[in-house]
């Protein structure tokens, strides 16, 4: 039987076409010839094969190219400046020494110390910092190996209690806020460097102290550094392709390293004088600072944290246009104040939180007077709102008078509710600072309040879903919860409260 004709295209994993299978030959001839025209890759293609994920760039989000290039930029500068550090360093302690410099100079060097860089620290090690003079331990002839020894334990032991603590206390809002934290984490690092580098200046009871508080500060780094790191990693994968990407981003790195190790020889043999040296230094950590600060503000995550919910909802209820990730990025702040309501760009007039426990609520529904002794509450504005909230997976309140919104979060809700709930807490505080003049009567308050919940639910509702819709289209994952920054709690009716009034 002779062989059936036939045409096959080959691609790749990103579905660009890389080969296509054609028979040919006579029609009699049981041997067919198959031709395979190939479309070969570059040597420059072939060798970012290397350092980028397979399938780029269909298989990373578009901000991911331009991330890795801040980043990279940021991780150059840092290593060159890393070596210049430690020669500062050495130069300052040799000042420390030979001037006796004051500490009552230490506060004004700080402002122009505190950025510098990151991987100073990886140049700059521990053994260095016993070798200089003044030192504790080798150079210091009062100082014993063991008394280094205990100094390191110590600060080591401070170092992982903060890293338990800081996990603990803030583990919940470093995804959420996961661009803040990574400008954060160089910020710790930074402030530790500086730490180590003045501590010689300080007598030999305080230098204890700030050794350890720097060994605090770079186990923060740590942890704030690792956790948003893992979260912009998931967020440039879209293939799932996690772990590779993280492998091509330490190949990355490694090159960029050794580019910076290779610059920075260069450029410590040009440099002489210590004048020359921190001019030099302060230049390369300006750039290591603007490349990090960039490379921040080119990731337009696609979840709707606290922040970029505030500049979404409001853009929907001011104008009715629906903001891509791309435009929020443009807009949002790096470093924001927890749980403020912010309406587009203007001032901040509120601040909220969600998933708090119900006594929170009960406690903004209580008098002045009752805070302070056994709480009460009014009960026919209590039975309004509950009976107000009773087909929503959330409850609502705003206290004027201190301009703040809790969410009460019920068991079972969704993601896209909670985004329901913040977008009506929103548009709420924006309706209450808008009506002055409500405070005179508390119960009067309470009832006014209570009409402005009721018109601005109605209106939430009667909305919200076509806003989902919309949001989706427009690019945003609302099945991610990034809302909450601590750890919440969830409200659910109790069997035996179903038949029972409100006491």
């Amino acid at each position: 039987m002779p062989p059936t004709d036939f045409e096959f295209e080959e691609r790749d994993e990103a579905g660009v076409l890389t080969a296509t299978y054609v028979q040919s030959g006579p029609e009699k001839d049981s041997s067919a010839r198959v031709d395979r025209p190939d479309k070969t890759k570059t040597p420059w293609e072939t060798a970012l094969d290397v350092f980028l994920p397979a399938g780029y760039p269909q298989s990373v989000t578009e901000d991911y190219i331009q991330y890795q290039i801040y980043d990279s930029l940021q991780a150059f500068s840092s290593s060159i400046a890393g070596m210049l550090s430690s020669r500062a360093v050495l130069e300052g302690q040799r000042l420390f020494s030979s001037l006796h410099f004051p500490l009552v100079f230490v506060p004004l060097m700080l402002p122009h110390l505190v950025h510098v860089t990151r991987s100073a620290l990886q140049m700059f090690s521990f053994n260095d910092i016993l070798k200089i003079p003044q030192g504790v331990g080798v150079g210091d002839a009062t100082a014993s190996a063991t008394g280094a020894l205990l100094l390191n334990v110590l600060q080591e032991s401070m170092g992982r209690i903060a890293t338990i603590l800081f996990a603990h206390k803030l583990g919940t809002s470093l995804e959420p806020e996961c661009k803040m934290y990574r400008l954060a984490a160089d910020i710790f690092n930074d402030t530790a460097m500086v730490l180590d580098c003045l501590s010689p200046a300080f007598p030999k009871t305080i230098r204890v102290t700030v050794l350890s508080m720097s060994s605090i500060l770079r186990a923060l780094c740590g942890v704030a550094a690792g956790s948003s790191k893992a979260s912009l990693s998931a967020h440039f994968a879209r293939w799932g392709n996690l772990g590779e990407l993280n492998a091509k981003d330490s190949s990355q790195e490694t090159v960029i390293s050794l580019a910076g190790m290779l610059a920075g020889s260069i450029v410590v043999s040009w440099v002489s004088s210590p004048l020359a040296t921190w001019c030099t230094l302060l230049v390369l950590l300006g750039i290591h600072l603007l490349m990090n600060h960039a490379a921040v503000r080119a990731v337009s995550m696609r979840s709707l944290n606290r922040q970029r919910a505030n500049i979404v909802f409001s853009s929907l209820l001011e104008d009715d246009k629906v903001l891509t990730p791309i435009e929020v990025s443009r807009r949002e702040r790096i470093f924001e104040r927890d749980g403020a309501l912010r309406w587009m760009a203007g001032p901040v007039f509120g601040f909220c939180k969600i998933g708090v426990k119900f006594q929170a609520l009960l406690l903004h529904l209580a008098t002045e007077s009752q805070r302070t002794g056994s709480m009460r509450v009014a009960k026919t504005e209590l039975a309004a709102l509950v009976e107000l909230f009773r087909n929503e997976n959330y409850m609502l309140w705003y206290d004027d008078s201190t301009a703040e919104a809790v969410i009460v979060l019920k068991e079972g809700i969704t993601t896209e509710s909670q985004l329901k709930a913040w977008c009506h807490a929103l548009s709420l505080a924006r309706r209450v600072s808008h009506q002055p003049g409500t405070t005179a009567n508390v119960a009067n308050t309470q009832q006014a309040l209570i009409a402005h919940v009721a018109a601005t639910l109605k209106d939430t509702t009667t909305d919200f879903d076509a806003y989902a819709r919309r949001l989706r289209a427009a690019g945003w994952d609302l099945e991610v919860a990034a809302l909450e920054t601590h750890s919440g709690y969830r409200l659910a009716r109790s069997p035996k409260g179903d038949s029972r009034q409100l006491e």
